[in-house]
């Protein structure tokens, strides 16, 4: 049974809202999980939230980004129209985020957004909120967005299952781009059932993004996993001690077990990163002060200080990407980078494709154990861009994968990822569905649970 069949037989819902708003208030300013809350007084049905990229009619939109604070989009993304349609659904917030998406440990906001287990550490970025508000809400979904693991990494952090289907199956109308190729709209929720669940509702072609396709998702299973020694030989030694008894689990449910190696496959960090980052200066260029959110009043300041006071409201890993992503795609260095980067990429996925097409890979999340905010503090760009090594080659490619709690280490969530072929999505969330009928995951928040 999924937590909205739950909901649906209680017998005063309103209570479930009244129990909520006492809390949640509170909670929020503890751990920053939503940049906005409803009135939770008017809401009687299953809670949904929505990362604050995702454009909600009359709510105010921001991408955790003061250059959009005041936006109020006109219109709803269609995965948003696609829930609303249903009319069982109450919408709970927008969720807080890194800026724009760019981040892995959700820092990169005004709010940093704090781990329910304990706020010392991080939550994972960049759909921090959504992750933190599913681990402290029993009945609760939310929509989030993947680019390079931002899905996949909150959820490991913060103890949940985050699924990032087939780039394509899930319209992104509506949703503030980072980097449009690389973009994807998917679901974090408490288990594999709830994910199956909202997916069937929100998959399908939308006449309004060209790039979303109609095709019907399997769910094809041979009960092979795979291990590609290249994304599992850098990892925490506690991480990689628990990651074994985890392939020995699935061992026992009847899974073989093989090893491959794809030596092209640590090229994926660099072309991710060339291209999310020429991607991203391209869509960062409309935010000019004029049209949407900050308004720069002062219209006699001169041309390129005008542009300059507007865009000094980008945060610093903003600023950083529209430097590095205009510099890459430049005329006099593009077929240098750019060019090669989306080279890569096709032979990333020609390569990733042979290997799907025997098995299911599964591999640790994050290569390092939760971190703390006085440690990240100490990381170089360099160093934060590396910790994504295991989530960039499926989100590079556009593979759909599934991130689920597995273990605890010092009191903090373990999350693993499996990864699929194309249109197989329905694979992984039946893989997990299994993993949590034969190995019970136990929710152990210090925060407790709403």
């Amino acid at each position: 049974m999924n937590s909205y069949e739950e909901f649906s037989k209680k017998d005063k819902p309103t209570d479930y809202f009244i129990k909520l708003s006492e809390t949640l208030s509170k909670l929020n300013e503890e751990l920053n999980a939503f940049n906005v809350i409803s009135d939770l007084s008017k809401l009687t049905n299953f809670p949904i939230s929505v990362k604050d990229n995702i454009c909600t009619k009359d709510v105010e939109t921001t991408a955790s980004s003061k250059i959009l604070k005041g936006y109020i989009p006109p219109f709803d993304a269609t995965v948003v129209s696609k829930i609303r349609e249903k009319n069982t659904f109450s919408f709970l917030g927008k969720t807080n985020m890194d800026e724009f998406g760019f981040g892995s440990f959700g820092v990169n906001s005004e709010k940093c957004a704090k781990n329910p287990f304990n706020t010392s550490y991080v939550s994972g970025g960049s759909s921090s909120g959504s992750a933190i508000a599913t681990s402290i809400l029993k009945y609760h979904i939310s929509i989030a967005e993947s680019t390079g693991g931002s899905i996949s990494t909150p959820s490991a952090f913060c103890g949940v299952v985050g699924f990032t289907p087939t780039y394509g199956s899930v319209s992104r109308y509506g949703l503030i781009d980072y980097s449009n190729s690389l973009d994807k709209i998917g679901i974090i929720a408490r288990k594999s059932e709830d994910i199956r669940f909202m997916y069937d509702i929100i998959k399908g072609k939308d006449i309004y993004d060209t790039t979303s396709v109609d095709i019907n998702c399997n769910n094809q299973n041979n009960k092979t996993i795979i291990l590609i020694d290249e994304l599992i030989k850098e990892i925490n030694p506690e991480i990689e001690k628990l990651f074994l008894e985890l392939v020995d689990k699935f061992s026992k449910m009847g899974y073989v077990i093989k090893h491959k190696s794809i030596p092209f496959i640590e090229k994926a960090i660099a072309s991710y990163y060339i291209i999310a980052m020429a991607e991203a200066s391209t869509n960062l260029a409309k935010y000019t002060g004029f049209k949407y959110g900050f308004k720069n009043e002062n219209i006699s300041e001169k041309y390129n200080q005008f542009f300059t006071t507007s865009r000094s409201n980008f945060g610093k890993e903003a600023k950083r990407r529209v430097v590095l992503g205009t510099f890459v795609r430049s005329a006099s260095v593009k077929d240098m980078y750019y060019s090669k980067a989306l080279k890569t990429r096709t032979l990333l996925i020609n390569e990733l494709s042979k290997v799907l097409n025997e098995g299911f890979i599964l591999s640790p999340v994050m290569p390092i154990k939760t971190p703390k905010f006085d440690e990240i503090n100490n990381f170089s760009p360099l160093e934060v861009y590396k910790t994504d090594m295991l989530t960039i080659p499926p989100n590079l490619c556009g593979f759909p994968h599934i991130a689920f709690p597995y273990a605890y280490l010092n009191g903090m969530p373990v999350g693993a990822q499996l990864i699929t072929k194309h249109w197989n999505d329905y694979a992984i969330i039946d893989i997990v569905s299994e993993w949590e009928n034969n190995f019970k995951y136990n929710f152990k928040y210090n925060l407790g649970s709403i």
